[in-house]
């Protein structure tokens, strides 16, 4: 079998590359596409993912549409001379094109609820209406009658789940974090995606205080998908991106305002407070979800969200009890790269 895998964003790193590694060790063909955007490539660089990069990421509305309609070109080229049985990728256009021009199958990963009516709209003319096999978590809409429509866990258990992912306190050892010490993680999301427009994040002065309260409790480590401003150099990040979900694995807390990484820190028995303008129009199963097992509290209102955490700085439940509310999700939910294998290995077959 080939496969062509394309990766866009770090976060789509994680999701595939479990599967990647597991078509290769059997003996089958995977090339991976890759794009230029934080810290994407050097993910797949530590992790010794082969990739071919096609594009770097564009700035503003312009900048994305120059660097598309390059990367539509690019993308049909390196799937010519790779000549895949099946594409794998997230939701965006240029895979979908190209796998339809080739007459190949393509297969698409999708947790994100485009908002915007005018994204909304691109997005179903330019992309969905190619697309063959559509994996999505409950409440994501499937514009596509024609594609097959497989509902599927929350794709952070693509890597998070104990069959692929076991923390390991010396790696962070080895970056000068003392696992056994308490410590928190504040993740700060960039807010410049396509599905982010019209939506923010914590302000500098939530940021503040909430560092501040964090810190009189122990270290506290922050992740930043933009420069890292002045105040907060000193939380700088000590272990390199692909160690994160190791240092979030051990730590007391969680708090930032990316879905993503609150979801991931959730999924590993760490409390999260997640906070953003989003949060009022959440239509994403996977927040509700995980609200409901008591792993994520989510707030619109920053406010509320440093009260929560102050709450739980003051009196945070045991470790224990975090680990038997994660048991508890674990039983309820699938191994997502199992389920990724399957789906490529029936779509190759019924080609």
């Amino acid at each position: 079998m080939r496969a062509l895998f394309d990766v866009n964003h770090p976060a789509h790193v994680h999701l595939f590359r479990n599967a990647i590694d597991a078509l290769e060790a059997d003996g089958d063909d995977v090339l991976v596409t890759s794009r230029e955007k934080e810290v994407t490539t050097d993910l797949l660089d530590a992790y010794g993912i082969e990739h071919v990069p096609l594009s770097t990421a564009g700035n503003g509305l312009g900048g994305l549409a120059r660097e598309w309609g390059a990367r539509e070109f690019r993308m049909l080229r390196a799937a010519r001379r790779f000549d895949p049985d099946v594409f794998v990728s997230r939701l965006n256009p240029a895979v979908v094109h190209a796998s339809t021009l080739l007459r190949r199958p393509n297969i698409v990963f999708n947790d994100t609820d485009v908002k915007s009516a005018t994204m909304d709209r691109i997005y179903s003319l330019a992309t969905h209406a190619f697309v063959d096999v559509y994996c999505t978590p409950p409440g994501i809409p499937t514009p596509n009658a024609r594609a097959r429509h497989l509902t599927v866990d929350f794709q952070e258990l693509a890597y998070l789940h104990p069959n692929w992912f076991t923390p390991d306190p010396d790696c962070l050892r080895a970056h000068g974090v003392d696992p056994d010490a308490p410590y928190s993680v504040v993740r700060l999301a960039s807010w410049g995606a396509y599905h982010d427009v019209g939506y923010s994040g914590i302000s500098p002065d939530a940021r503040r205080e909430l560092v501040d309260n964090l810190a009189d409790h122990g270290r506290v480590y922050v992740s930043s998908e933009g420069p890292l401003p002045d105040d907060l150099e000193a939380h700088r990040l000590p272990v390199p991106p692909h160690l994160i979900h190791h240092l979030l694995a051990f730590a007391d807390l969680y708090v930032g305002d990316s879905g993503t990484m609150s979801s991931e820190a959730a999924i590993l028995g760490t409390p999260a407070v997640r906070t953003n303008s989003m949060v009022a129009e959440d239509t994403e199963s996977i927040f509700h979800e995980l609200g409901e097992y008591g792993l994520l509290f989510s707030f619109a209102d920053e406010s509320a969200a440093v009260a929560k955490v102050e709450r739980l700085l003051d009196d945070l439940p045991p470790d224990a009890e975090w680990e038997r509310r994660r048991a508890r999700l674990l039983d309820d939910k699938q191994d997502v790269t199992g389920v990724m294998l399957g789906v490529i290995g029936e779509t190759v077959r019924g080609r």
